[in-house]
């Protein structure tokens, strides 16, 4: 039978302290809020009412159970008041050295069977147990921000702590309506460990100048379906926070070379530049605490046209390939009034290929998303077409035919042939250099990467790839044509993964080292991303859609290029390949997808 608590104490009355008290005060639980100073928890007290007061505002707590849930919070100054208390939450900053401080305090002031649990993020809960007599009852018990909106709870336990206080507290958690992991105490615990070594990537990218900042943070929010970009998370996290939660994890983690704060973030915190809390981070904001971005100096300026840019007029595109991301993208063009050449091998894929995207249009028809005029004017702008010569006087040609780089260079060298000068040549691929492609032609300058996200018709994203060799112009045109289809076009170099895949798969990578450490489980480890950072998958769930043949086949393009060992293949997503469990469409991944 798990204890009934009564009262808790909470040290500490930041953002995430005044957060955590209000969401035990919400499940009827007196509260004992603590801090250093008259001052500070004057400051958490209106921290407290003014999320309260918006929850009011925003019709999602009645104002009598506000006036109730604010009686049930006793502000004090100094850990002696809380003596009587049946479980304490320490959420002050993230010093080792303070944290082991108040714990050794604490165990001289709370009654012996109370429980003592701290909301570190990134520290060794087992350090900070060893400074008190009973490292037993201490727990971590990881909030996420903001804590009364987030379901998440990490619960850490160390080597001693009894299993009996593990399981009071995962009841507490069910109490309090939240969603628990318990996983052992290894550095980043479950979230950070898997979000932080993605943040600090992609501070390495905009460092490097590889894309900018909003070309980065668009890539994954359109390209992954994120709730926010990975700088603009930093942002609101805070890079003080962030960079002691990356300095904490290379320490302790193995000094693995992707937690070692990128260069750039401690001189921003030197600098001041904390993000949203100081008003100004990788973005610049309305005033310091505002969500709100204002433009500063590094805000691109939109020109009045494309045309303005240096792009060239695109009235005639030709797309080469059969397969799905062929179709959707002749599909693209010509719902956005661009006439169409679409070159297959042969009458037979062309009549198939033709079908596929009458059947998507008539969806859309059916769907109320498309007029029946539209369509039929869609499918009019189509010419179908078994040879290559038909592209001779098109404007842009996008080839989608099959991830092998020879078929690639085999194609751009008959294209080069082919196509008038001036016409901007773009290949499709995720994943091969197009510099090797550009390569093929006598005109690298003209030959870009437009690499569509599937499917294509749906996905607002593209990812414009230039190499050392393309111009300008061809890179105005392609971010033009993006536009033009509705679609957010994001420059970025030509590396391996560009920008989504680069940032995505490493992470997956990480979740599959994860679990084949038995750290936790699949559906814990899927729970902790869903639930404490917002995403619309799990890792594991979207490596059994994405096909973990294809995610495998891209993480070793990743390592062969970076040669970071952190880059290299888990050996567990390589076994399961070799063994046929490919995901969803294998039946069987890292889920047995048979059964359901």
């Amino acid at each position: 039978m798990a204890r009934e608590f009564t009262s808790v104490g909470v040290v500490g009355l930041g953002t995430m302290g005044a957060g955590i008290v209000e969401v035990f005060a919400r499940k009827g639980i007196d509260v004992v809020a603590v801090e250093i100073s008259e001052a500070a928890l004057e400051r958490g007290r209106t921290t407290l009412t003014g999320s309260t007061d918006r929850a009011v505002a925003k019709g999602k707590l009645a104002a009598v159970d506000r006036d109730a849930l604010l009686s049930r919070v006793h502000f004090q100054v100094g850990l002696d008041a809380l003596h009587s208390v049946d479980l304490v939450i320490e959420a002050v900053p993230e010093h080792l050295d303070l944290k082991q401080r108040i714990f050794a305090e604490l165990d001289r002031v709370c009654k012996p069977e109370a429980i003592l649990a701290t909301n570190t993020s990134s520290l060794s809960v087992t350090e900070i147990s060893v400074a008190t007599t009973r490292p037993n009852q201490v727990i971590g018990i990881h909030f996420f921000n903001p804590a009364p909106v987030m379901r998440l709870v990490e619960v850490v336990r160390t080597v001693v702590t009894s299993a009996d206080v593990v399981a009071d507290v995962e009841a507490l958690c069910e109490r309090l309506g939240k969603v628990d992991v318990t996983i052992s105490d290894r550095a980043g615990f479950i979230a950070n460990a898997l979000l932080f070594g993605y943040l600090n990537h992609a501070v390495s990218m905009f460092e490097s100048r590889y894309a900018t900042r909003e070309d980065i943070d668009a890539a994954m929010k359109l390209g992954c379906g994120l709730p926010m970009g990975p700088l603009a998370l930093m942002d609101l996290i805070g890079l003080d926070t962030a960079y002691e939660i990356l300095d904490t994890m290379y320490r302790r983690g193995g000094r693995d070379r992707r937690h070692a704060p990128v260069p750039l973030i401690k001189q921003m915190v030197t600098a001041g530049l904390l993000g949203r809390k100081s008003g100004r981070g990788f973005y610049t904001y309305e005033r310091p605490g505002s969500p709100v971005v204002v433009p500063d100096e590094q805000t691109p300026v939109a020109s009045e046209s494309a045309l303005a840019d240096g792009a060239r007029g695109i009235a005639k595109v030709g797309v080469v390939g059969s397969g799905t991301m062929a179709t959707g993208i002749i599909e693209v063009f010509a719902k956005a009034g661009y006439e169409v050449v679409s070159v297959t091998r042969g009458a037979e894929k062309s009549a198939k290929v033709f079908e596929s995207v009458k059947t998507s249009l008539n969806k859309g028809v059916v769907r109320g998303k498309l007029s029946e005029a539209d369509r039929d004017a869609a499918l009019g702008r189509i010419n179908w077409s078994a040879t290559l010569e038909h592209l001779a006087d098109v404007d842009l040609v996008v080839e989608a035919v099959v991830e092998e780089l020879s078929v690639k260079k085999a194609l751009f060298a008959s294209l080069d042939e082919i196509c008038k000068p001036g016409v901007v040549l773009a290949t499709t691929t995720s994943s091969l250099p197009v510099i090797d492609v550009a390569m093929a032609t006598q005109r690298p300058a003209d030959v870009v990467g437009l690499h569509f996200f599937n499917p294509a018709p749906i996905m607002p994203l593209i990812e414009v790839v230039q190499t050392i060799r393309t111009s300008t112009e061809t890179t105005a045109t392609a971010k033009a044509v993006c536009a033009t289809l509705g679609k957010t076009g994001v420059v970025c170099g030509d590396r391996s993964g560009f920008i989504v895949n680069a940032l995505l798969f490493p992470y997956l990578n990480d979740a599959v080292k994860m679990l084949e450490a038995s750290y936790s489980t699949a559906d814990d480890i899927d729970y902790a991303m869903k639930l404490g950072c917002g995403y619309p998958m799990g890792p594991f769930e979207l490596l059994d859609v994405v096909g973990l043949d294809v995610s495998l086949a891209i993480q070793r393009e990743l390592y062969l290029e970076l040669r970071e060992p952190g880059f290299a293949p888990a050996p567990l997503l390589e076994h399961l390949v070799t063994a046929g469990y490919l995901g969803r469409k294998s039946g069987r991944g890292f889920r047995d997808h048979t059964r359901r």
